[in-house]
C-alpha cells in the first residue's frame, strides 16, 4: 500500500527546516547504506550526531504524531529516528531495497522496517529530477510531492530516486515497524479506520453502526498486533 499523507510540514515549516539544514554536517549518504545499495547511491546525508539534525529529527517525529493519516496507515511501534539528505548536479538512487533491520544509534534498540517514508522538504519546481520510483503490483510509480507531504510505503518495495539534473532536493526519509507486520492486514485495517472515521462524521461516534465497526477494528488489531 502507498499512502500520501499532506500537510506534514506546513510550506513554512518546510523552508525553515531547509534553511536550518544547509548549516548541518553533510557527508557522503553511503554512510547508512548496505553492500548492494551503496553501490548505487551518490547523494550527500546529514550525520547521524549533528545536534541539527537531531533536533529537526525531533520535529518530524512530533509532527507524523500529529498527522492521523500516517498513524492510521503505519499503526507504528517504533519509528527510526528521520535522516536528512540532499541530491543535486545529477546525483540519484539507483533500484535497490532497504535493509530488514536497522539498528538505532546510541541505543540497544533496532528497528525491523516495515515502511520506509520519504517526507520531500524541496519545492517540486525548484528542481528537475528527483522522483522517487517506487515498485508495486500495479508497475513503477513515480513520487514527487510538494514541500512538506510525505509517502509512506512498504520498505521491501524495489525503489530508486532518478538524477537531479537542475536544483537541489532536500528530503527527510526514515523508517517505520508497524504493530501489524503483515502489508495486506495493515492494508484492511487501513480501509476499515478510514470507512470508520467517514461514518463518523455522518452518523456520530456513537451511532450502533460505527460503534459496531470500531469494535471489529480494534479486535482485529488485538489479533494481528505485535507489540
Amino acid at each position: 500500500m502507498l499512502t500520501i499523507v499532506r500537510h506534514v510540514f506546513t510550506e513554512a515549516e518546510a523552508k525553515t527546516c531547509r534553511a536550518e539544514l544547509e548549516a548541518a554536517d553533510w557527508r557522503d549518504g553511503k554512510v547508512t547504506a548496505g553492500e548492494q545499495s551503496g553501490g548505487v547511491k551518490f547523494n550527500a546525508q546529514i550525520a547521524e550526531s549533528c545536534p541539527i539534525g537531531r533536533a529537526w529529527s525531533d520535529r518530524v517525529v512530533d509532527a507524523l504524531g500529529a498527522a492521523p493519516l500516517f498513524v492510521s496507515a503505519a499503526l507504528p511501534h517504533r519509528t527510526f529516528p528521520p535522516l536528512f539528505n540532499r541530491y543535486s548536479g545529477g546525483q540519484t538512487f539507483g533500484v535497490h531495497v532497504d535493509n530488514a533491520i536497522r539498528p538505532v544509534r546510541g541505543a540497544p534498540i533496532k528497528v525491523r522496517t516495515d515502511l520506509s517514508a520519504t517526507l520531500f522538504l524541496s519545492d517540486p519546481d525548484s528542481y528537475d529530477g528527483g522522483e522517487l520510483v517506487i515498485e508495486t503490483s500495479f508497475g513503477a510509480q513515480p513520487v514527487k510531492l510538494a514541500a512538506g507531504d510525505l509517502v509512506l510505503y512498504p520498505a521491501s518495495s524495489l525503489h530508486r530516486v532518478t538524477p537531479v539534473t537542475r536544483g537541489t532536493r532536500v528530503a527527510s526519509f526514515f523508517w517505520v515497524q508497524s504493530m501489524i507486520r503483515d502489508d495486506s492486514a495493515r492494508a484492511l485495517l487501513f480501509d476499515l479506520d478510514q470507512s470508520i472515521q467517514r461514518l463518523t462524521e455522518q452518523l456520530g461516534i456513537n451511532a450502533p453502526d460505527v460503534v459496531t465497526l470500531s469494535g471489529i477494528y480494534h479486535n482485529l488489531v488485538r489479533r494481528w498486533a505485535e507489540t
